[in-house]
C-alpha cells in the first residue's frame, strides 16, 4: 500500500512520476525519523534486524529457499510479509503436521495404555479383574468432531493445525452441501 503510487507509475511506464511518487515517501520517512530524534522515541523496525556484526539490515521474514517452478507459484505480500504462494503444502508444514500429529498420537497411546492397566475395582464394575478399558484408540479416530473442530480422541492440537481441521470442515461441509442439492436435482 505504502508504494502503491509508485508501483503504479512504472507499471504505466511513467519513470518521472514513479521518481516523484518515491520522493514523497521518502521525504515523509525523513520527516518523522527526525520528529522521533527530536522527540528522544526510539524507532523499532517492524520487518527488519539490524546485524550489527556486518551493519546492514535483514528483512525479518526472508525466505532463502530456491524458487520451485513446480510448487511455487506466486510471490505476494500481506500485512509487509513475502509469502509464497504453492501449488501444495510446503515441506515445512508437511513435516509441522507430521510432529504434532504424531505427537497427539504417542499422547493418546500413552494414555490408552494407562486405562488399560486400570484394574476394574477402579472402575464402577462388579468383576474384580483387569480387563480391556473402553478408551479409544487411534484407529478409532477416524473424523472431525462437531463441537471444537479438534480430531477425536486427541487434546490440544496447536493452533495452525486447528485451523486447517476448521478449513477442512468447511470444505466438507460445502461438499455436503452440493452433494445434497445434486440429489434434489436427480429427484
Amino acid at each position: 500500500r505504502l508504494w502503491q503510487h509508485v508501483t503504479s507509475a512504472i507499471n504505466k511506464g511513467d519513470q518521472h512520476k514513479a521518481t516523484q511518487e518515491k520522493f514523497v515517501l521518502e521525504e515523509e520517512q525523513r520527516n518523522a525519523a527526525r520528529e522521533r530524534r527530536e522527540s528522544g522515541t526510539e524507532w523499532k523496525p517492524l520487518l527488519f534486524q539490524h546485524d550489527a556484526g556486518t551493519n546492514e539490515w535483514r528483512y525479518k521474514y526472508e525466505d532463502l529457499r530456491p524458487w520451485d517452478p513446480l510448487n511455487d507459484i506466486a510471490q505476494f505480500e500481506k500485512d509487509g510479509i513475502l509469502q509464497t504462494m504453492e501449488r501444495h503444502l510446503s515441506t515445512r508444514m508437511s513435516n509441522h503436521k507430521a510432529t504434532c500429529i504424531n505427537n497427539q498420537i504417542t499422547r493418546h497411546k500413552r494414555s490408552a495404555k494407562d486405562c488399560r492397566r486400570r484394574k476394574t475395582s477402579d472402575q464402577p464394575s462388579n468383576h474384580s479383574q483387569n480387563t480391556e478399558s473402553s478408551c479409544s484408540t487411534p484407529e478409532s479416530v477416524q473424523e472431525l468432531s462437531d463441537d471444537d473442530g479438534k480430531y477425536l480422541g486427541f487434546e490440544s492440537l496447536c493452533v495452525q493445525c486447528g485451523k486447517e481441521i476448521n478449513h477442512l470442515k468447511e470444505i466438507h461441509s460445502a461438499v455436503l452441501s452440493l452433494q445434497k442439492a445434486q440429489q434434489d436435482i436427480h429427484r
